[in-house]
């Protein structure tokens, strides 16, 4: 059986440690990479979005960095228990037209027990901002 460690129960620095893992690999802006961490038959709510699988999550991933250029990402341990880490997390992106936005948001994430997220529950707020204003690079 496959696993992706660390593995659930979480303590501190195993909770910190994913997510670390997960910040690093959603700013590879790698859909098939990011896809991995997840559970064949994941469940997310990301904004007003329902996902439903890896395969949609991966096609989601996709639409997301066309539209999101130059993405830039910073994860945050909010709290953990057994299987659940919540998280607070900003990225700055900007538009086709070069309009930058800085993106706020909470997670909430649930794994099974081979350390793979099988829910993720997202509020993401958009905040608009000149260039000169980023705080991510």
């Amino acid at each position: 059986m496959e696993q992706k460690l660390p593995l659930p129960p979480f303590n501190l620095e195993t909770a910190t440690q994913k997510v670390q893992m997960a910040e690093n690999a959603w700013n590879t802006k790698d859909p098939e990479k990011v896809c991995l961490a997840y559970t064949i038959d994941t469940e997310w709510r990301n904004r007003n979005l329902f996902i439903n699988g890896r395969e949609e999550v991966k096609l989601f991933l996709i639409e997301k960095w066309k539209k999101e250029l130059d993405y830039k990402l910073k994860k945050e341990l909010w709290a953990f228990t057994d299987n659940r880490i919540a998280v607070r997390f900003e990225y700055e992106w900007h538009d086709k037209d070069g309009q930058w936005y800085r993106s706020y948001g909470n997670e909430n994430w649930e794994f099974d027990q081979n350390g793979f997220m099988k829910k993720r529950f997202a509020s993401i707020n958009d905040l608009l901002i000149n260039e000169s204003e980023r705080k991510l690079r």
